[in-house]
């Protein structure tokens, strides 16, 4: 006997994007949320549901179907035999310039309308997670331009205030309330970012507890890996090694690190900068060797986190080499990083450049070298020296090395017209 396919269930996976072995998996993971054994649905579970042929699937299958989709298992087109499957609903025809203003309003209106009494509540789809990963590129490119400021932070805290607002305006699927805790996970950890690159450890530290519950929520193991890297950094900069390789070691530890090895380089170069304020050669060099060797090993071609590629590449490598290397003191191996690092740098990493240049002016004052190492110092943007926090510091410490270093030296006057002429224009 024929039987009639399943056009609710069908509309339901094109609309989120999903093929039949895509939903098998997601079905497959909600059936191990609820049991702790992973389901044994395949692509063929799943065109049997949509063909007609399994009109009413097991309990516990229709219990993972509603906690995937976020709809009653009735919508989705399913019922025993013998009961009609319900009728979708024939749309009334829309004013397009209606639709064109709804859809501009964005997703706060949304949630307000979703609030209102007597309003039924609204479809959250991958057009609302879509929208906001827009936002968090604007976030990383502003962070890459000028890094640690309080606006960023504050416009990243309030982002992900948006992404948890969404949660509650409407119905959504496992598979979308995931992605927008994994986009609240994301900004929260910009914030995070931006309050450690300005040096506001407290704030920074508030973000992060934030930033790892809301991970845990949306199960995204990127993003895992990105908060606890930072806490890394964040600690490495607070002078605290034990809790920075802890915190480290947890994102080296994810399983994200053993698919991608961008990752495990990454966690690997981040490791060695930390070993380089702990005083250990040994294993900073080893560690820079391993990443090294890992990065090569990544795939140039894999689908990789925006926040991932905007930033970690060979410049950033020798980057954190530089770092690591100054903190050891071994100056004339910091200064070869430095100029690997410039000269491969992307265009848009103002803030890294600012920073990059500034460690190549003390490590080359460091080395006897005044004359270099000032007119590097120079070079460096005012906006970067009188706004960047860490970049602010790091030249108030070389102009008091200068000082010590060559008291008479005609650099010492150079650098403190320049640093006058900071006040003037800043």
């Amino acid at each position: 006997m024929e039987t009639d396919r399943n056009v609710l269930l069908e509309a339901w996976m094109r609309e989120h994007g999903h093929s039949s072995n895509t939903m098998a998996e997601a079905v497959n993971r909600a059936v191990e949320r609820l049991t702790g054994r992973p389901g044994g649905c395949d692509g063929s579970s799943v065109r049997a549901w949509k063909s007609g042929r399994i009109q009413w699937p097991k309990a516990l299958t229709r219990r993972a179907l509603e906690d995937v989709t976020g709809v009653p298992i009735t919508a989705l087109g399913f019922a025993p035999r013998g009961r009609a499957q319900p009728v979708p609903a024939v749309p009334e025809q829309e004013d397009p310039d209606l639709k064109r203003r709804t859809l501009v309003s964005g997703g706060i209106a949304a949630a307000a309308a979703a609030a209102a009494p007597g309003s039924a509540p609204r479809r959250i789809g991958m057009a609302d997670v879509d929208r906001l990963q827009h936002r968090f590129t604007e976030i990383i490119a502003s962070d890459h331009r000028h890094g640690g400021q309080i606006d960023i932070e504050r416009r990243a805290a309030s982002l992900a205030d948006e992404a948890l607002n969404l949660q509650n305006s409407g119905n959504a699927s496992q598979r979308v309330r995931a992605n927008l805790y994994a986009a609240a996970a994301a900004f929260r950890s910009s914030a995070m970012w931006a309050a450690i690159d300005g040096r506001r450890y407290d704030e920074a530290k508030a973000h992060m507890r934030e930033a790892q519950a809301l991970a845990e929520m949306s199960g995204d193991q990127a993003i895992k890996f990105r908060i606890w890297s930072h806490a890394g950094t964040m600690y490495r900069h607070m002078g605290r090694t034990a809790d920075a390789l802890a915190a480290n070691d947890v994102a080296r530890n994810l399983h994200v690190t053993r698919r991608d090895p961008m990752f495990a380089s990454l966690g690997l170069a981040r490791q060695a900068a930390i070993l380089g304020v702990a005083q250990d050669r040994t294993g900073t060099r080893r560690a820079f060797d391993q990443a090294g060797d890992a990065m090569d090993r990544a795939d140039p071609a894999a689908h990789r986190p925006t926040w991932l590629v905007a930033f970690y590449d060979p410049a950033e490598l020798n980057s954190l080499a530089l770092s690591a290397y100054l903190a050891l003191g071994d100056y004339p191996a910091a200064e070869l990083h430095a100029h690997r690092c410039l000269s491969t740098l992307r265009p848009h990493m103002a803030r890294s450049r600012a920073i990059t240049t500034t460690r190549l002016a003390h490590a080359q004052l460091a080395q006897g070298d005044t004359d270099a190492a000032t007119k590097a110092a120079m070079t460096v943007p005012t906006a970067a020296a009188t706004q960047h926090a860490r970049v602010s510091r790091m030249l108030g410490e070389f102009g008091a090395a200068l000082r010590a270093k060559a008291p008479r030296s005609p650099f010492v006057d150079t650098w403190t017209e320049h640093t006058a002429a900071w006040r003037i224009t800043a």
